[in-house]
Formats: structure tokens, C-alpha cells, sequence
């Protein structure tokens, strides 16, 4: 019995039948009054995450093994710790900029920015010095700048450098063109 599911030799058009009801996620995607960043975390990203989850399961661990020894000083600060790890690697993969019908949002690790559509005067790329995967150290790149109508622009945060984009200009390009589109929607 063949498995047509299985197979990659078929038609795109076997695939959609018009009776199929939508995926529940697609949905999801049509959402347009939700805040949602308009391209994916990057892989270095979403692996600093994953290993900062990995340290705090080693120490969430340990603070149990540390119950069940008796020691509950030490379990505390373990379980303390791995809250706090945990916590660093959602704000983690959470930083860069949102759009919503509301305006744009700048997270950062530790904090962030929200304008409303009617402050933001104009968001562009540029070519200028970034910082390398955020650190001290810079080389010429491409930077996505938010001017404010009023006051200082934003602080830099997506660049083709940043843990989302390094090593994949393509993505960077797809993720510009695509927060240019959106801020041209919610602002027009």
C-alpha cells in the first residue's frame, strides 16, 4: 500500500483540496491585532536560549538533589538561580522589534520601548559600524534605525550582525523588507 503522505514525487496540488479546513495555526498568522515580530529569531539566538534552558535544568536539578539532602539554603539559591536562568532565556529570544496595530515595540533583555505609530517618524536600514553578535567589537554592517517624530532615535538593536541575522544577509534583507511593509501598513 503506498503512503502518499510519505512521498516528495506528487503535485502540490494533491495537496490542497478544497474542502480541507484550515490548520488551526494559520489563524494565528492572520491575526493582525496581536504583537508580532516580523521575522524569526536566529539560530544563534535560539541557541544561547537553549543552552541557558540546559544550565538551569543541570541547576534545578542539583537544588533537588539538595532537598532531598537537606539542604535547603542551597536549594533555594539553586532554585532561585534557575528561575533566573530561565527567565534570561525567554527575554532572550523575545528581544528585537514587534509591530502591532498599537505601534512599534524595541525589547530588549532588560527592558524596552513602545511607540505609538503617531511618534514613529520613520524606520530605515542603513549602513553604519555595528557591534558583532552584540558585543564591544565593530565592523561595518547594515542597521535597522527607528527615528522618533519628536527626541533621539532608538538605540540599534537589529543589525546584520546581531545573533539573528549573522551569516544570513538574505534573512536580514526578507526581515527589513518585511518590517518596512508592516510599518507602511499600520502607519499609512
Amino acid at each position: 500500500m503506498p503512503l502518499p503522505f510519505l512521498t516528495a514525487d506528487r503535485d502540490g496540488d494533491q495537496l490542497a483540496t478544497p474542502t480541507a479546513a484550515p490548520l488551526p495555526h494559520e489563524d494565528l498568522y492572520e491575526d493582525r491585532h496581536r504583537w508580532r515580530r516580523p521575522y524569526h529569531p536566529g539560530p544563534l539566538r535560539v541557541g544561547g536560549a537553549a543552552v541557558l534552558l540546559l544550565l538551569a535544568s543541570y541547576v534545578l536539578v542539583a537544588g533537588v538533589i539538595m532537598t532531598a539532602a537537606g539542604a535547603l539554603p542551597g536549594a533555594g539559591v539553586c532554585v532561585a538561580l534557575g528561575a533566573l536562568l530561565i527567565v534570561t532565556a525567554v527575554r532572550l529570544v523575545r528581544t528585537g522589534i514587534w509591530v502591532g496595530p498599537e505601534g512599534l515595540r524595541q525589547l530588549r533583555v532588560l527592558g524596552g520601548t513602545t511607540l505609538a505609530w503617531s511618534e514613529v517618524a520613520e524606520v530605515r536600514t542603513v549602513q553604519q559600524p555595528v557591534r558583532l553578535l552584540g558585543l564591544r567589537r565593530t565592523v561595518q554592517g547594515q542597521a535597522v534605525v527607528v527615528r522618533r517624530a519628536q527626541g533621539e532615535p532608538l538605540p540599534v538593536l537589529v543589525t546584520d550582525k546581531n545573533a539573528d541575522f549573522a551569516g544570513r544577509p538574505q534573512a536580514f534583507a526578507a526581515a527589513t523588507d518585511a518590517l518596512e511593509d508592516w510599518v507602511a501598513e499600520f502607519k499609512g
